[in-house]
């Protein structure tokens, strides 16, 4: 199969903004209309799929739920497995957990420890990186699982909100396909 050729500014065109969502000032980056554009949902995913591969991905890891959708395909097309990070309760066997806080109050994370070895090395894959909490917090529960998690590659990144600076403060080499500055 030829790799789609759009380009990351054409894949940055197809992202739709919509102002004051979910509150007044807020510009919401909706990947809506990327991940509905067959050629740029594809073209996302190669350009995902290469730096996860230079990184040496044994397993992507994604968190619920717009990390589902890139970091399986991501996984399917390097022939990886795929570690789906859960919100609480979703899960039928015993899980590991992690709680961490928002700005507004706190949340829960879980997976099944036999998801990963010890040692292999998992890329987290989500569509967006704001203040990094999620992601931190995936990167955490990852490793206490005993994965190495030493990548977390986004399609969108809100450099304003520090996410991926917090990232990189964790230990985590931080890629993203597009950059829209404020929030």
């Amino acid at each position: 199969m030829t790799p789609p050729q759009l380009s990351l500014p054409e894949l940055k065109a197809l992202v739709r903004t919509v102002p004051d969502f979910p509150h007044p000032g807020i510009q919401f980056r909706d990947i809506t209309t990327l991940i509905g554009h067959h050629q740029g949902m594809a073209a996302s995913v190669h350009h995902l799929a290469a730096v996860a591969s230079e990184a040496g991905a044994h397993k992507i890891a994604g968190m619920e739920a717009r990390g589902f959708i890139f970091g399986a395909a991501v996984a399917v097309q390097l022939g990886v497995g795929f570690v789906p990070v859960r919100k609480p309760g979703k899960l039928p066997i015993a899980t590991i957990g992690i709680d961490y806080a928002l700005e507004y109050g706190t949340d829960r994370l879980e997976m099944d420890p036999s998801a990963v070895v010890p040692g292999q090395k998992v890329v987290i894959v989500d569509d967006l990186i704001a203040t990094g909490g999620t992601a931190l917090a995936s990167a955490e529960l990852l490793r206490r699982a005993g994965a190495e998690v030493t990548h977390a590659l986004f399609v969108i990144d809100l450099p304003d909100l520090g996410g991926a600076d917090r990232l990189r403060e964790a230990g985590i080499e931080v890629r993203a396909l597009m950059e829209f500055e404020g929030d």
